[in-house]
């Protein structure tokens, strides 16, 4: 049996994951604060994630923005703070990791991506990291995604979703929900 690994976005209608947060450089930065209305119940899926994860994934421009801010998050973030860490990247060094961030590992490909995923241990999470999500998702690495759909048409942006030209790839809805501001939560399994 292998790790699942679940990738989890805030994803416009149209696909859009970039900067949800406010991270710098995007021109719609922080839309998922400002132009949507905020309802606690429709994050309730971000805390049962960090309960049921057993470690976190990310490509290196996500680390590089999650590094410096999450460590400092003990309430929020303090089971995601815990456990372990995968770097996926060519180009960064162990030197280039923080020290206050637990037990961080650099992948430097899919093929060890893949192996991870035949360890022991519970689910593997990959937030933001729209590079390594398409990558993922073209070698049919990703099991499960975990969406939050904001009624945003952004644009253009990154995109959580490749537009390489590959066969259709099926996915079965298992759990969504619908929130009064717009909010839509869908959870899919990928048909392997």
């Amino acid at each position: 049996m292998t790790r699942p690994l679940i990738s989890t976005a805030f994803i416009s209608l149209d696909g859009v994951m970039e900067a949800p947060g406010g991270e710098p450089g995007y021109r719609n930065s922080g839309w998922t604060f400002k132009d949507v209305e905020f309802l606690p119940e429709a994050y309730e899926i971000k805390a049962r994630e960090q309960e049921e994860a057993g470690a976190m994934m990310m490509g290196r421009v996500s680390y590089e923005a999650f590094s410096p801010v999450w460590p400092g998050m003990t309430e929020e973030f303090a089971r995601y703070n815990a456990m372990p860490k995968y770097v996926v990247s060519t180009t960064l060094t162990d030197d280039d990791l923080v020290s206050n961030w637990g037990e961080t590992t650099i992948l430097r490909s899919l093929d060890e991506v893949a192996a991870v995923k035949n360890t022991e241990g519970g689910p593997i999470i990959i937030h933001g990291s729209a590079t390594l999500n398409r990558a993922l998702s073209d070698a049919g690495l990703i099991d499960r995604y975990h969406l939050l759909v904001f009624p945003l048409l952004l644009g253009a942006g990154k995109r959580l979703f490749s537009a390489t030209d590959k066969d259709t790839q099926k996915l079965k809805l298992i759990d969504h929900k619908a929130y009064a501001n717009g909010l839509q939560m869908n959870v899919f399994d990928v048909i392997h």
